[in-house]
């Protein structure tokens, strides 16, 4: 993995930019908690019984990226990549077999669908959510994706002390 860099968003800025920085800002925190890890430290829980580890974490993510960017907003057939009916939370609960190289290539690949998906629309531009059969507009998607990185980060700071001691943003 490469070192991430990440740019402080602008604290001067047209809406657009502000939330994709934002959003981007995000990104990269959570690709700096996992740095320096191996394998087993990324695939490591965070406190049992939970499950949750930074690589569950990062494939978590690659699931939501996909979802409201791709499903909701491009309304592309994506079907999920980790979990199933049967396994609803086997994005975030990692198994041996599951590498550290596959989840990142995927959360990058996620990441960069997602940009192509928002390139050239408006915020106002509607995307539907099935599954809460509702309409969100893209300014709404960035908003809850900014949200949903700083939770996980979150997590992420926890879980990352908890391996090494390393703490910051």
């Amino acid at each position: 993995m490469t070192t991430s860099e990440r740019l402080k968003p602008p604290t001067i800025a047209d809406e657009r930019t502000s939330l994709e920085s934002w959003l981007d800002f995000h990104r990269a925190t959570l690709a700096m908690k996992c740095e320096g890890l191996d394998e087993a430290q990324l695939r490591e829980a965070s406190a049992p019984p939970s499950g949750l580890s930074l690589m569950g974490l990062v494939r978590h993510m690659a699931e939501v990226e996909r979802h409201w960017f791709r499903r909701c907003l491009a309304r592309e057939e994506a079907g999920p990549i980790y979990y199933t009916d049967e396994e609803p939370d086997r994005d975030i609960e990692v198994t041996e077999a599951d590498s550290w190289e596959e989840a990142y290539a995927t959360w990058q690949a996620e990441i960069a669908a997602a940009r192509e998906a928002a390139r050239g629309r408006s915020l106002d531009d509607r995307g539907f959510a099935p599954h809460r059969n509702k309409e969100f507009d893209l300014r709404w998607i960035y908003i809850h994706m900014i949200e949903e990185y700083a939770r996980h980060n979150g997590h992420a700071d926890l879980i990352r002390e908890r391996i090494d001691g390393a703490t910051g943003s």
